[in-house]
């Protein structure tokens, strides 16, 4: 194989799992073929594909929205052109896990809002359940079609030092993130043309078909074309390009809630014909500003009456209204006894190990260990909030230790965890850096369907663990090998 100047400077970071070399330093076998098209490349060519793609994201408009200092700043999404590989059996394993946890997880939406089975077994603490801020009492006894609760999820996996996939957390209530699985792909289309059939790359490209399918058959009138819309909190919203971009794909209406008004428990959408009666709505407005006639009451992005119509059975909305029980961070923790206590099976993916710090026991041994741990909000997101021990200052962590003691339940504590190395091209050199996996799971009435790929998000910022856009990470294509 032809050594090159790209390959010889790279240094795996030790203790951590390289997804492109092996403990021995060889290259793993899946890597080869790129590694041999990448060092027939001078840097004038990696540098002119690094341009392309940031030209084609700005062309596109492939943005997304930082909110700090009380402004919002448009940013491009950083991708970085090699691609993180993984093998048809490691995809074979993850996915397997992934329908697993799945399964388990819309067992325990509907148990939680009919029977609380898992409750009265003392499976689950019902204070865990009942304190929990997603928990809606609005969805007790609401039937939902086909008992499907979780259409759409992203659930977040890293590697450990020994290459084990833990699963991270579960994004249930309006996962975001897959418009640039697409456009990854399509970039990498572009810079990449022969490699992909080179390496025998699946495909990502069915997901908005597959959703379109999905979201058809939830329609509560049978006829031949029911109205599908997509929900969106408007222009303003951090992931507006996803919203337009998927609508886009799957020719359905993007609307925002002053588009629709409900009549008689129906959604319309206006039209400049007049009213159309809308069936199955994708909503990517959070419950809470979802209907302001039951939730809140100052929400502008919602419809009044969207949750009467929701409970005749007049409308189908995706994800399901209350979903965010079971994301909770601190329910996380009960996953693997949920699979054990629905399904009788042992899970074939881990949860990273977790402390609940409404416990006490947990907590005191938390703040023992508190610079070996990561505590995160357990209803935290977008990687704000999270205190990373081992990088933070005595001040930071006593500030800290404060916050928690006011709120326990609102923290869990995990202790830090390595995550895999991919190489990324910086300034004409390979680098390792940190990264986890996003794949985007759709279940509808014929089971759940994982197109194989998924985000791969990169921590671009030496050294560091978070992923996050908003905390300065990037992303890259994710080849899952025929």
């Amino acid at each position: 194989m032809p050594e090159s100047a790209y390959f010889d400077k790279y240094s795996p970071i030790s203790g951590v799992w390289d997804e492109m070399y092996a403990k021995d330093a060889s290259v793993r076998n899946h890597y080869r073929k790129v590694i041999e098209y990448i060092s027939g490349e001078s840097a004038d060519d990696l540098n002119k594909k690094e341009e392309l793609a940031k030209r084609l994201f700005m062309s596109q408009g492939i943005t997304f929205t930082v909110y700090n200092s009380g402004e919002g700043i448009e940013k491009i999404f950083p991708f970085d052109i090699i691609p993180r590989i993984i093998t048809g059996d490691e995809w074979a394993f993850v996915e397997k896990g992934i329908k697993q946890r799945l399964t388990a997880l819309n067992l325990f939406l509907k148990d939680v809002y009919n029977n609380q089975f898992i409750i009265k077994d003392g499976v689950v603490p019902i204070d865990i359940i009942y304190s929990c801020p997603h928990f809606l009492r609005e969805m007790y006894q609401l039937q939902v079609p086909y008992d499907i609760y979780v259409h759409i999820s992203g659930i977040d996996l890293i590697r450990d030092h020994d290459g084990t996939f833990y699963v991270l957390e579960d994004n249930l209530r309006t996962p975001s993130g897959v418009s640039y699985m697409l456009e990854n792909r399509e970039i990498t289309k572009r810079l990449f043309p022969d490699l992909l059939p080179q390496c025998g790359v699946r495909s990502v490209t069915e997901y908005p078909t597959i959703l379109y399918k999905n979201l058809l058959a939830l329609s509560p009138r049978q006829i031949h074309n029911p109205t599908i819309v997509l929900l969106t909190p408007g222009i303003y919203n951090s992931a507006y390009f996803e919203h337009s971009t998927l609508a886009r794909l799957m020719g359905v209406e993007l609307v925002e809630g002053r588009d629709l008004v409900v009549n008689n428990h129906k959604v319309y959408m206006k039209t400049t014909t007049g009213l159309q009666q809308v069936d199955v709505i994708y909503r990517r407005v959070d419950d809470e500003y979802l209907d302001p006639l039951v939730f809140n009451p100052s929400s502008m992005l919602g419809v009044a009456g969207i949750m009467g119509a929701y409970r005749k059975g007049n409308v189908a909305i995706v994800n399901a209204v209350g979903t965010g029980v079971a994301d909770d961070k601190a329910v996380y923790v009960y996953v693997p006894d949920m699979i054990k206590y629905y399904l009788n099976e042992e899970p074939i993916l881990k949860n990273v190990p977790t402390h609940q710090l409404g416990f006490a026991d947990e907590r005191e041994f938390v703040f023992k260990n508190i610079n070996k741990m990561v505590i995160k909000k357990t209803n935290g997101s977008g990687g704000y909030g999270m205190l990373m021990g081992h990088a933070a200052s005595e001040k930071e962590i006593d500030d800290y230790k404060l916050e928690i003691l006011k709120e326990p339940r609102n923290f869990i504590a995990q202790p830090t965890i390595s995550l895999s190395a991919a190489p990324c091209y910086m300034q004409g050199e390979l680098k390792p850096r940190r990264v986890d996996l996003r794949p985007y799971a759709l279940y509808g009435p014929d089971g759940i369907e994982i197109v194989p790929g998924g985000l791969t998000r990169v921590a671009l910022k030496e050294g560091s663990l978070v992923v996050n856009s908003s905390q300065g990470g990037g992303s890259k294509d994710t080849w899952v090998l025929a």
